[in-house]
């Protein structure tokens, strides 16, 4: 099954090394049905809105449930949860999204012009 992830999950990311046994199928971007969130600068999360949504880039693996279940969401704050996305190009993918509760949590700033994770890091719209 295929899992999108747009955070410290991506290639140099800190839980990319949950990923080391799952396959890259390359860099993927969500549809513009999205608005991105950075939580404490620590992490982002994605949440689906009806209008007013953004393209979020980020990378497509091919996942294992094993890799899923044992490697990547052990290490996904409590702030996030499975889901199931649409891509730019239509088709759906696994990917965490942010819990509607944690959207009003201390620490949430919205980032969704900034480019995606990486981008905002660098210091892209802050």
């Amino acid at each position: 099954m295929r899992m999108f992830v747009n955070g410290q999950a991506m290639s140099g990311g800190s839980l990319n090394g949950a990923l080391r046994d799952a396959r890259f199928l390359g860099p993927a971007e969500t549809a513009a049905r999205y608005r991105f969130f950075a939580v404490r600068e620590e992490f982002p999360g994605l949440y689906p809105v009806p209008t007013g949504g953004h393209p979020v880039p980020g990378e497509l693996y091919e996942v294992t449930y094993e890799i899923l279940r044992d490697h990547l969401l052990p290490g996904e704050p409590p702030e996030l949860e499975l889901t199931v996305i649409e891509l730019a190009d239509g088709s759906g993918s696994l990917s965490m999204r942010m819990r509607e509760e944690s959207l009003s949590l201390p620490g949430v700033v919205d980032i969704s012009t900034a480019g995606g994770w990486r981008a905002y890091q660098a210091g892209g719209a802050r």
